[in-house]
């Protein structure tokens, strides 16, 4: 047998030095590995800041042209507007003549007569929705003529053709709507495909309403009007501004005093009056109102700058009223003009001297503040897609301007914020991104989602946590070699348990089941700890002869009956117990009592389903930090009189402090991250309630939820992935922090 040195050099050199290349590749591979996870994580950092990034780009405007007023001598302008490809505008003249001409240059491209009785004059105008495109004007004899510009587009030769159309979508002749022939100094009108409401006050201070109502013959094509008739009961001798809602449900009247009156027109036969307030300051006047997209708020300009949103809301009680949600300061001059968007919940407002101010409502936002005009602004048309304006002045100028501004809902205040949405009772936190109509007000507080996942993964670590690190701490200190060649694997091998899988079986099985045996749950967390103590007990007490068949580290065996048998039983005493203190019901007794509600799909049923995902990484992790804990600390500890336990708790936990808070972490960070277990088994609720027995929606659940279906470079599509990148940080910071305590605690007992 040759000697160890003669082993030695009995290892030729190329050996050695293949050796040496394998141990070089194998730093180097490992040194690239490291960079690569760094490198890839700095890349999906800066891609998902990339992607966030434009939501707080600031809005810009330009000025692209001004020219003179096309057709000055037709008459001054008393509407003006866009259509969607920002190529032609309209203005309506008190004369009765529409006048189309190039966006860009002013040219006229063509005049139009409204058809005006020769005996009649014009004393009056309004518009209906911007969307619409429907105006009427009202005469000295008490008729209206409804009148609505549309733009057709055609492609001859593929270059686009756009035609500008009016039409007279309740006829042509003239709306007798007073039949004793007064003149209708102000006017409002809604019209849809199968209804349209008028309404007119009169020179002698009436109120009127018309509807007409589109009935098909069942013999023929021909369409009748079926027309209804009413007269407010009203004083109108304030009366400056009538709006009516595009659903023709509210009609709102106010003086310029500031005096606001809500007409509910829904039965156009008799009209009811609602409620009248105050809406200004003793002193202002209003001298601008609209309707923000969607007819539910009013826009309400003053002379002091001012312009307040006011909406309908409900209380908890069902009773509405108009409240005041917000206000913006455009300016100390009088609001000339409010032009609202017709697909967001933004607006324009231009002053007397020549501001223009863009807002958006629920952002709470000013986008852009910009000197347009010396002279005091006539008339303002905003483009329908919100890219472009039009300003006419008094002096006899329109300026063209362009508008960049593709993330206007997006603020701190709208994202982390209580806001007050419209139609709701207070401020809340609310997410609910989209919805099938342009009318719809996007909710995107990232706030209740945030809450969920940080309230999915507390009940996930509050069932994994003690369940785990007991487990482990039994495993790797008391439990016999043999027992935990079993139990480790078998546990460990849970973790390849796909988590769509969980999330099925939370949803579907186990989400019914506790919502049947509430109670019993519940009694499982008295019922088995008790068991197991009394059991414990009484063990003692039995002869040595018998205790001692049972070989050391084996006991937890002893215990499987046990659990079995008083999870039976506290299933068993369950309905007993629901009967006897909660009659019955114990639903039912929790919402009479304490106004709880109960979902089927709660944080029960997460705390369950997640906690079984997350205790193997917890346990695989802690266990082996437990069992490396060098063998001669706790020889040396039993060695001067301490107890096992005693060595447990002094020794080895703080030992291996670093391993097990290494793996609560990693418990941790799965759980926040988990997809597909709170998707299933939640019911995937935005909410913020406290409430064990109330779901949630958490930021991965989102993300998974509302990805595929949102626009790409969206507002939604980028929210989502600012979502991701509150995850990304989340997890980046909460990781990091507990790194350095986890070092904190290495350097802290490594001396032991």
């Amino acid at each position: 047998m040759c000697p160890p040195a003669q082993k030695e050099n009995s290892i030729s050199p190329h050996y050695q030095q293949w050796r040496l290349i394998k141990d070089k590749i194998a730093e180097y591979g490992v040194v690239a590995g490291g960079l690569g996870v760094i490198a890839a994580i700095v890349l999906i950092f800066f891609y998902l800041l990339y992607v966030v990034f434009p939501l707080f780009i600031a809005a810009e405007t330009k000025s692209v042209s001004q020219y003179e007023l096309p057709e000055k001598m037709l008459g001054q302008t008393v509407f003006l507007a866009m259509e969607e490809q920002n190529e032609i505008a309209v203005r309506f003249t008190d004369t009765g003549t529409a006048v189309f001409f190039g966006v860009a240059n002013g040219e006229t491209i063509a005049i139009k007569n409204i058809q005006i009785p020769d005996q009649a004059e014009i004393v009056s105008f309004a518009h209906g929705s911007f969307d619409k495109g429907t105006v009427v004007y009202g005469l000295s004899d008490g008729r209206a003529v409804v009148v609505r510009h549309q733009y057709k587009v055609s492609y001859p030769d593929d270059v686009r053709l756009i035609t500008p159309e009016l039409e007279y979508p309740l006829g042509e002749e003239p709306i007798l709507l007073d039949p004793e022939g007064h003149a209708l100094i102000q006017l409002t009108i809604q019209v849809n495909e199968e209804q349209g409401t008028l309404v007119a006050k009169t020179s002698d201070n009436r109120v009127l309403l018309s509807s007409f109502v589109q009935e098909e013959s069942m013999f023929d094509d021909d369409v009748a009007l079926e027309r209804t008739d009413a007269t407010l009961d009203v004083t109108a001798i304030d009366i400056n501004f009538m709006l009516l809602d595009k659903e023709q449900r509210n009609l709102y009247l106010a003086s310029e005093d500031g005096d606001l009156s809500v007409v509910d027109v829904r039965d156009k036969a008799q009209p009811e009056f609602k409620h009248k307030l105050e809406v200004l300051a003793q002193g202002d006047r209003i001298t601008a109102i609209e309707f923000l997209t969607g007819d539910l708020s009013l826009l309400i300009g003053d002379s002091s700058g001012m312009v307040s949103q006011w909406s309908i809301v409900r209380d908890e009680k069902g009773r509405s009223s108009l409240q005041k949600i917000r206000a913006f300061k455009v300016s100390d001059q009088a609001i000339g003009s409010i032009a609202p968007e017709q697909r967001r919940k933004g607006f324009m407002a231009a002053d007397a001297s020549g501001y223009v101010g863009i807002y958006h409502s629920t952002a709470e936002r000013e986008l852009i503040r910009e000197k347009v005009s010396e002279a005091r602004p006539a008339a303002l048309a905003l483009s329908p897609r919100a890219n472009a304006f039009l300003l006419q002045s008094d002096s006899g100028t329109v300026d063209y301007w362009t508008v960049e501004n593709e993330h206007p809902e997006v603020s701190m205040a709208s994202i982390w914020q209580e806001v007050w949405y419209e139609s709701y009772p207070k401020p809340d936190y609310i997410w609910q991104s989209s919805s099938a109509s342009n009318d719809f007000e996007p909710k995107m507080s990232l706030t209740p989602l945030v809450f969920g996942t940080l309230k999915a993964a507390f009940y996930a670590m509050l069932m994994a946590v003690p369940l785990s690190l007991m487990g482990a701490i039994y495993t790797a200190y008391f439990m016999a070699p043999r027992m935990r060649q079993l139990v480790k694997p078998s546990i460990e091998i849970m973790e390849a348990l796909p988590t769509v899988i969980l999330g099925f079986l939370a949803g579907l099985w186990l989400a019914p089941f506790v919502e049947d045996n509430l109670v019993g749950i519940f009694a499982l967390l008295m019922v088995v700890p008790l068991c197991v103590i009394a059991f414990a007990y009484l063990w003692q007490f039995l002869p040595k002869s018998i205790r001692h068949k049972v070989p050391e580290g084996w006991d937890a065996a002893l215990l499987i009956p046990v659990i079995i048998l008083s999870t039976w039983l506290a299933f068993f005493l369950s309905p007993g117990i629901e009967t006897f203190f909660f009659n019955g019901d114990v639903q039912v007794w929790m919402k009479k009592e304490f106004g709880i509600g109960y979902d089927q799909r709660n944080s029960v049923v997460v705390g369950l389903a997640m906690g079984f995902a997350v205790i193997p990484t917890i346990f695989s992790i802690a266990e082996d930090a437990i069992f490396s804990v060098p063998k001669h600390l706790t020889t040396g500890s039993l060695a001067l009189g301490a107890t096992p336990w005693q060595t447990m708790t002094r020794v080895v936990l703080l030992t291996a402090s670093p391993g097990i808070f290494s793996a609560v972490m990693i418990g941790f960070g799965r759980a926040v991250g988990e997809t597909m277990i709170v998707l299933m088994a939640t019911g995937n609720t935005p909410i913020m309630d406290l409430s064990v027995f109330q779901g949630m929606r958490t930021l991965a659940a989102n993300i998974a939820v509302e990805m595929p279906e949102s626009e790409v470079d969206s507002t939604h599509y980028r929210v989502l992935f600012l979502a991701a990148l509150v995850l990304f940080m989340f997890t980046f910071v909460f990781n990091t922090l507990a790194e350095l305590i986890r070092q904190n605690l290495r350097q802290k007992y490594s001396s032991l």
